[in-house]
């Protein structure tokens, strides 16, 4: 007979879905704090296959513009600006920590 540890179980679930929130919240704030400090990520055209679109230079250069523009209209200060960028980079450094975090979980047990 097969028995399961829920407990055990239970623990596991709770301990990924708490992982993933983590990870993904870190990330997501720190994105966001980067666009708020006027760097938006602007990511260069890569070449795929047929099933996926891919955008051409000259959209990505239109892109890259709307960024630039967008942040010379940003109302935040130089101070609030690199508030927001140390911030997305602790936010970055904190989703990194929770993947090590992760890995150690799994390693050590």
């Amino acid at each position: 007979m097969i028995e399961i540890d829920w407990i055990a179980f239970l623990q596991v679930f709770v301990a990924a879905l708490v992982g993933a929130v983590l990870i993904v919240g870190f990330y997501a704030l720190g994105l966001r704090l980067l666009v708020r400090a006027g760097r938006a990520p602007v990511v260069a055209p890569a070449e795929f296959t047929d099933a996926i679109t891919v955008i051409t230079e000259k959209e990505a250069q239109k892109a890259a513009k709307a960024a630039a523009k967008a942040a010379k209209k940003s109302p935040l200060t130089d101070a609030q600006k690199s508030l927001s960028m140390a911030g997305a980079y602790a936010s970055f450094v904190l989703s990194g920590l929770a993947v090590l975090a992760g890995l150690l979980l799994i390693v050590l047990k």
